[in-house]
């Protein structure tokens, strides 16, 4: 199954998401905006600081990403971590905003989740209620709600003021969350609380559910 990780000028995490995904079972391949997407299964809008945050993160990128968009609309998995999920939101393929942490400042450790919602593709391997642990990193990663979301992820604390705590969101086959389970794919990392995300998406799309 083939899977594409969207390397934007100023992406940072894509070779992360390009293993966790080769290590989940699928054929990972790099691809940019203008690439044809019609013959994968899976893309990852990966972390970092596409255009180097310009306006503000995510707001370019959306703007260069039609192509994902029709993805999304046709179907196609689409999982975007950290700036991807500020480009998913920024696409309007998610509700909400992300602002910057109530600190004012960048943000960069383990933390704690709780698994709310193990009902969808990403998280069928996990338990309701489980509680992960996930690296983060970033400074505008503070979640405010316009209408209530379909919550897959809570912080256990309040680490950057995100509104109830939501680390990740889903609607339908596309997926966004602050924290990064590709770097958090084997146990020398940390953790391997991430790779069932992958793992998940993987059995299920090779069950014949897309």
């Amino acid at each position: 199954m083939k899977a594409g990780v969207i390397v934007y000028p100023g992406s940072n995490c894509d070779r992360d998401a390009f293993y966790a995904l080769k290590l989940a079972g699928f054929k990972p391949y790099f691809v940019s905006t203008k690439d044809n997407l019609d013959n994968f299964e899976l893309v990852i809008l990966p972390g970092g600081f596409s255009y180097g945050d310009y306006l503000r993160p995510g707001a370019v990128s959306a703007r260069e990403s039609s192509n994902v968009k029709k993805f999304a609309e046709n179907g196609g998995f689409v999982l975007g971590i950290c700036n991807g999920f500020q480009i998913l939101v920024e696409m309007g393929l998610l509700p909400g905003g992300l602002l910057q942490n109530k600190n004012g400042k960048f943000i960069c450790e383990t933390v704690e989740l709780e698994v709310v919602n193990n009902e969808t593709p990403f998280t069928l391997m996990y338990k309701k209620g489980e509680v992960i642990k996930l690296p983060i990193a970033h400074g505008f990663g503070r979640y405010v709600i316009d209408k209530q979301p379909n919550v897959v992820f809570k912080y256990k604390e309040d680490v950057n003021g995100s509104e109830q705590n939501i680390a990740g969101i889903i609607n339908g086959n596309i997926l966004g969350m602050m924290p990064h389970p590709e770097r958090a794919v084997e146990k020398i990392l940390g953790s391997d609380d991430g790779i069932k995300l992958f793992k998940s998406l993987y059995e299920y799309i090779r069950g014949g559910k897309k």
